[in-house]
This record gives C-alpha cells, sequence and structure tokens, in this order.
C-alpha cells in the first residue's frame, strides 16, 4: 500500500542524543537502545471514518521519536498496518449503502492527506491488512498448538504464553471489563477462557473471505499487526506505539501471538494519551470527534495544529478547544516573526535544549518552552534565526516558513 509523501527535514549541526521513553510494561520510562538501524511499529487506523485528533495527537508523537531517533544518527525503519477489512469498516459501509473497499479506498486516501498535512514522516512500510492474509495465515499455522477450533472460528488460548498480562499490567477483571468494550467477546460460550481473541473468523454470508488452510474467512484484528511486525521488523523490535486505548487488548494480544512462536514482540511498549473536546472524551459515540480534516477544510494552517498537539506531552490525557487551537495559532505568529528577524540571541543552546528535553520521554512542551524563550529575547547572531527555523523544522515538524 502506499503512504505520503515525505516532508524535507533540514540537517542540524551535531548530533542528536539517546532517548529514554516510558515504557507501559515496566511502568517507568526506561532507555531506548535500538543498533544503527532503530524499529518501531505504531498501529494504524481502521479507515470507516475520517482522521480524527485523538489519531493526530498520536501519530505526531511518535513522529517526533522518529525524528529524534534520526536526529542521533539512526536509520529509521517504521511499520504502520491499516485495517482495511474489520466490523466497523463492514458495518458502515452497510449502513452507508457503500461497497467496503470503496469506503476503505477513500477514507485511507483522506487519512494519508491528512498525514502529509500534519507534516507526520511517512513509514518505511505501509500495509494493509487485506494484502497481509498470507502473512496472517502462516503466523496462524505456527501458533497451530495455541489455537483452537470453536463452530468454525479459531481462537487463540491466551494462557498458552506465559508473558500475557504483562504489556498492560491489568487485573483480571480489568481485562474482561477492557475486552468486552474494546471489540472482543468474553461472554461467548464454549471458548476456553474469556479473553482468548479471535484469530480466523469463518465466512459469513454476505462479508468479504478468502481462503486459508482453515477455509474461508477473515482475520483478527490483533493477529493482523503481530504478522505485519514480525515479517517486516523482525522480533524483538524496539517500540510498539499507539494510543492508550491499545494497550489492552490489541498490543497484549498481538504480544502474546508473536511470543508464543518467536518468544519475542517489542522491547518497549509506548502509549499517547487520549484527546477530549470541552471537558468530555471524544468519542464516536458521543459525535463530538474533531476531525483533521474538517480543519484543512476550514483553512486552518496543519503547523498550527500540531503546534497545538505538541503543546501537551504525549502521555497525557488533554483537552482540545478553540482556546487550545487559537493560544497555537498566537504562538506560530510569535515564532514566525521571531525567525523573520534579522538577528536574535545564539541558537546553539536552543538546540542543545530541544534535543535534552526530546531525549527525556518526548518532553514537547519543555521544548517548545525554549523557543518561547529565545523569540522573547533580543539579539545581535544574524545566524540565529535560521537554525531556529532548521530546529524546529526537524526536530518538531513545524515549518516556520508561510
Amino acid at each position: 500500500m502506499r503512504a505520503w509523501s515525505a516532508p524535507h527535514v533540514p540537517a542540524l549541526p551535531g548530533r542528536g542524543l539517546p532517548v529514554r521513553l516510558h515504557d507501559t510494561a515496566a511502568g517507568a520510562v526506561r532507555p531506548v537502545e535500538p543498533a544503527q538501524v532503530a524499529t518501531m511499529y505504531v498501529c494504524g487506523i481502521t479507515p470507516y471514518d475520517a482522521t480524527h485528533l485523538g489519531h493526530a495527537a498520536t501519530y505526531v508523537a511518535f513522529d517526533l521519536l522518529n525524528r529524534v531517533w534520526r536526529d542521533a544518527g539512526h536509520d529509521v525503519r517504521y511499520v504502520q498496518n491499516i485495517t482495511d477489512v474489520d466490523d466497523p469498516l463492514l458495518e458502515r459501509a452497510t449502513a452507508t449503502g457503500q461497497d467496503w473497499r470503496k469506503l476503505a479506498d477513500t477514507e485511507t486516501r483522506l487519512f494519508t492527506e491528512d498525514m502529509a498535512w500534519l507534516r507526520v514522516l511517512p513509514p518505511s512500510s505501509y500495509v494493509g491488512a487485506v494484502e497481509a492474509i498470507p502473512l496472517i495465515t502462516r503466523l496462524i499455522a505456527r501458533m497451530e498448538p495455541s489455537v483452537y477450533e470453536l463452530d468454525g472460528d479459531l481462537y487463540f488460548s491466551v494462557r498458552s504464553d506465559p508473558a500475557f498480562g504483562s504489556v498492560a499490567r491489568l487485573a483480571e477483571d480489568e481485562m474482561r471489563a477492557l475486552f468486552a468494550e474494546r471489540g472482543g467477546d468474553p461472554d461467548r460460550p464454549g471458548k476456553k477462557d474469556p479473553l482468548d481473541p479471535l484469530v480466523w473468523l469463518r465466512a459469513r454470508p454476505g462479508e468479504p473471505s478468502w481462503d486459508s488452510p482453515f477455509g474461508p474467512g477473515r482475520p483478527g484484528w490483533h493477529v493482523e499487526c503481530a504478522a505485519i511486525a514480525m515479517e517486516y521488523l523482525g522480533v524483538p523490535f524496539d517500540v510498539q506505539g499507539g494510543g492508550s486505548d491499545l494497550a489492552f487488548p490489541h498490543h497484549e494480544m498481538s504480544a502474546a501471538h508473536a511470543q508464543v512462536v518467536a518468544g519475542a514482540f517489542a522491547t518497549l511498549y509506548s502509549h499517547a494519551g487520549m484527546v477530549g473536546l470541552d471537558g468530555e472524551k471524544m468519542s464516536k459515540s458521543l459525535g463530538n470527534l474533531v476531525f483533521v480534516s474538517r480543519l484543512r477544510a476550514d483553512g486552518v494552517e496543519g503547523a498550527a495544529v500540531r503546534l497545538a498537539l505538541l503543546g501537551a506531552h504525549y502521555r497525557t490525557d488533554r483537552e482540545w478547544s478553540a482556546g487550545v487551537l487559537g493560544a497555537a495559532q498566537e504562538r506560530l505568529a510569535r515564532w514566525r516573526a521571531a525567525v523573520a528577524r534579522p538577528a536574535g540571541p545564539p541558537a546553539e543552546p536552543v538546540l542543545a535544549e530541544i534535543r535534552e528535553r526530546l531525549a527525556d520521554d518526548l518532553d514537547s512542551p519543555g521544548a517548545l518552552a525554549a523557543i518561547d524563550r529565545w523569540a522573547a529575547t533580543p539579539g545581535a547572531d544574524p545566524a540565529a534565526p535560521a537554525l531556529v527555523a532548521a530546529t524546529a523544522d526537524a526536530l518538531l515538524g513545524l515549518a516556520l516558513s508561510t
């Protein structure tokens, strides 16, 4: 599947720092120690609706990690999936009278346009669930001692992985409640364990299906990401990223699938916070999603939206409002005025501070504060404005030229 075009990333003097990142599985911030090629998997969307600001916040957060790694001299192999066949997509297509393939193509194209607008670096491999079905069926076959059949469907036995539960670190009752809330079926009769997830859904009338060694059907969600990550990154890879709502069940289950056949999955699990709107959680059920494409259509600048998202630490739940966007627009205007000056205070300390802040668990608010202080201070260095602009572009993804 084709991703979006990469924005230009300016080269900066010197070299960035090693990153420390919060690991959900460890419950602490710890060093990330990649080899020359740093590897990251960030779960993609199910393309049944437009990209909302919760999606945007997650992809902007891990775009920071991508940029910081590159600044530190690493090559980055970044993989993202797109779940282009799944229940929510099929349900939306039926409800709107669309062909599910056309709906998936339309929303995928919209997503890639949104990511380009936000200047998110594209993945090295952008892989759809449909094109990955051969990989998925091969992984299911390798998992076979841990897989069992129920009325033609195949389930994975989570208890076959001794490490199950170590990613999200939740109590049994918490896991069961979240599994029911987030697409699982804990109450289905006949399962060995309420938490066992589907890996292959036998063909249903009127639904798409593909041939497999297990009969016609389609894949489960968690095994999709496990298969794609194992094929395109190998295990262990450095960072599994996504929103905090993916820690369980999705990342827990994906890890378990890989661990029963390969003994490893991600080295570190990192999760971004949720975005609310005017005091309420942003969700489909509440009908209060703010779509990136709507902001684009309204003439809002991508740099302002990105700057607004970077104003909160990636791990925190945060609020979106007209005031948040307005403050980011004002900040962007101040910065642009500052880099348009013929001279400014020395920029090397700003570059050093931003590198330090981002190396410390992607502290974007601290990085933004460094530019705020520089922009508010007069100076006589004619080279400083260009270096600050290049720093904001390369490390924060913010183009200060209009």
